[in-house]
């Protein structure tokens, strides 16, 4: 069990489980108010720390500058949540319920002191005193006792205390990415097309020339060899060359099919949704502030 004076050490500190996990920060202190001994510890858990689980201090140790007590992190996480009045006090059904589901034996002399009344707790909230044997205060960060009898007021401090828990405005970010689509086929047909070509090429044909010669004496024999008169006939062959048309077919080009990469900008437009956050009341005392979501 720590020590009233060992509670500036307590408050804001990490709290550790038995295996040497972190669970929270510490972040009241309860006292006794027969006997102004601390009696529970609460433990800001969860995300952001906006729960609040009450845990025995009994069997806390205070280690270097953090407290150590003698349960798992998912037990101390799935305490009972109870409510404290606005005095900073347990109700006896309510911490009967922690006592419980920590498994602590109920004190029949704590009872008999407490009868008929509600248990009364001291919460620890800042600089300020603890009440003494029999009474009800705040325990502060100083950890000073109060004059026996009397009941301790918290201290005067500038310093702002939470009014309450606490709620998380979110708003929507939009990211902007791209994905790939189709948007359309191309592909490489080869069909074929007849053309007329014209191309001029020499061609040669005979032609069929009447020559008369004289009667020489170097052709006079050759001329009387023959009978002196007679019928006869002479044949002469033409010819002629004549175009002929033929096809090779040959290569001439490569065809293939090749796509680039072309960058764009483009702008985009979307609707986010945003929280904003009102504080209601004649008189708050507490300045707006718009850029952090509150008020309009």
């Amino acid at each position: 069990m720590i020590a009233q004076e060992q509670i500036p050490t307590v408050l804001e500190h990490p709290v550790y489980d038995t295996e040497g996990k972190k669970i929270g920060d510490a972040k009241h202190v309860f006292l006794d108010d027969a006997t102004g001994r601390p009696e529970w510890v609460t433990v800001k858990t969860g995300m952001f720390g906006t729960n609040e689980s009450f845990v025995p201090i009994k069997d806390a140790s205070v280690v270097s500058d953090h407290l150590e007590v003698p349960y798992s992190k998912d037990r101390v996480k799935g305490a009972p949540h109870v409510d404290v009045d606005g005095g900073g006090h347990l109700d006896a059904s309510e911490e009967q319920r922690l006592y419980e589901y920590y498994g602590i034996a109920w004190d029949e002399a704590w009872q008999r002191a407490n009868e008929p009344g509600d248990r009364g707790w001291a919460r620890g909230d800042g600089d300020g005193t603890a009440g003494a044997a029999g009474t009800a205060g705040l325990a502060g960060a100083a950890g000073t006792a109060g004059t026996a009898g009397t009941a301790g007021m918290p201290g005067t401090d500038d310093t702002a205390a939470p009014l309450g828990d606490a709620m998380t405005r979110s708003e929507e970010r939009m990211h902007v990415g791209t994905e790939e689509v189709e948007t359309g086929h191309v592909r490489l047909r080869k069909y074929v097309v007849t053309e007329e070509v014209q191309q001029t090429v020499p061609v040669r044909h005979e032609e069929v020339r009447v020559v008369r010669e004289p009667i020489t004496d170097a052709n006079r024999d050759e001329a009387l060899s023959g009978p002196e008169i007679s019928e006869a006939e002479h044949e002469v062959t033409l010819h002629e060359e004549r175009p002929v048309v033929e096809t090779r077919a040959v290569p001439v080009e490569r065809v293939r099919l090749e796509t680039d990469e072309v960058t764009e900008e483009e702008t985009v437009t979307g609707q986010v949704r945003k929280e904003r956050i009102e504080i209601e009341g004649e008189d708050t005392g507490v300045a707006r502030d718009p850029g952090n979501g509150l008020g309009r």
